[in-house]
């Protein structure tokens, strides 16, 4: 009867002996391609299943008989020690079974108080490793949309903001330089005017995308407002963060944006501002970009002006 209840788990069940010879295994481990031929029992577990990493396993075996204690190996430890396809109906990233493995200690009758065998217990995990890996899915992409401005797929403003933050007390503690670029689109109020909004949304995602193209990697560029966006430029000085900003006014001014049968061209006015000790925090040193902003649509638009504190 006991040998039944074993046969019919839907546990894979295996038994070795303290030289990790094969004694005995179920229906269930059937499936494991080692285990279709008839002479599998009497043969080295490492020799019948090659996938096991011996060195991590033979420490497992070994503990679990010098402590009369068992083992455990879960699958996001390893997903698996032993190479068997799933059969469950989902389409995971792994054709193999995701396991949770049990080693345990076993005194047989013949033993006389003493541990010579060993039981390793196979259960499928896949189920529970699909979903949490489903759901680990999920939860980075609600990250990545919770800081992802829904239009230009650029930083948003609380996200850019907690950024800037950051970068600024970093740059205030260790002394390193910090410059920001602040710009909006000239007019823009007349291309949605002219061409309708959906027209205006292209402008600004096709902006977003020349003006990323731009960027270093660690720069941070978010959308701050309507057509207003800023770049973060950590470890950057006033001259080089002017340069980067006359680059983008060039290359803005320069580009064609098809829309329809239209060409829409647009400028840009920027703002730049470098952190200095006269800074008290991130919201000044924005303030300070803003009037350079504004200096730059007073002087007649398209333009950059660095602010210079006055």
């Amino acid at each position: 009867m006991h040998s039944l209840v074993v046969e019919s788990l839907n546990t894979g069940v295996l038994l070795i002996d303290t030289d990790y010879r094969l004694v005995y295994y179920n229906h269930f481990m059937k499936s494991h391609p080692a285990l279709k031929k008839a002479d599998a029992v009497g043969k080295n577990l490492f020799e019948l299943f090659p996938e096991l990493p011996v060195k991590w396993m033979t420490r497992k075996l070994e503990s679990v008989v010098m402590l009369d204690s068992p083992a455990f190996s879960a699958w996001e430890q390893r997903q698996f020690l032993f190479q068997m396809r799933h059969t469950r109906p989902i389409t995971t990233n792994s054709e193999f079974m995701a396991q949770n493995i049990e080693m345990q200690p076993i005194k047989s009758p013949q033993g006389k108080g003493e541990i010579d065998h060993i039981c390793i217990m196979v259960e499928d995990a896949t189920d529970v490793c699909f979903y949490q890996q489903k759901l680990k899915l999920t939860l980075a992409e609600l990250e990545r949309s919770n800081r992802t401005d829904g239009l230009t797929q650029i930083a948003n403003r609380r996200y850019w903001e907690e950024r800037f933050n950051t970068a600024f007390l970093s740059a205030v503690r260790y002394h390193e330089e910090l410059s920001l670029i602040l710009f909006d689109l000239d007019k823009f109020k007349l291309v949605n005017d002219e061409y309708g909004h959906q027209a205006g949304d292209k402008v600004l995602i096709e902006s977003a995308v020349l003006i990323q193209s731009m960027l270093r990697q660690h720069d941070v560029f978010g959308r701050y407002g309507g057509e207003e966006f800023a770049i973060l430029l950590p470890h950057t000085g006033s001259k080089g963060a002017y340069e980067l900003a006359e680059r983008i006014r060039q290359a803005f001014e320069s580009q064609v944006i098809q829309y329809k049968s239209h060409e829409i061209k647009a400028t840009l006015s920027i703002g730049v501002v470098s952190y200095h000790a006269g800074v008290r925090n991130y919201d000044d040193m924005l303030t300070r970009a803003d009037m350079a902003l504004y200096q730059s649509k007073r002087s007649g638009r398209n333009k950059t002006t660095i602010y210079e504190a006055g």
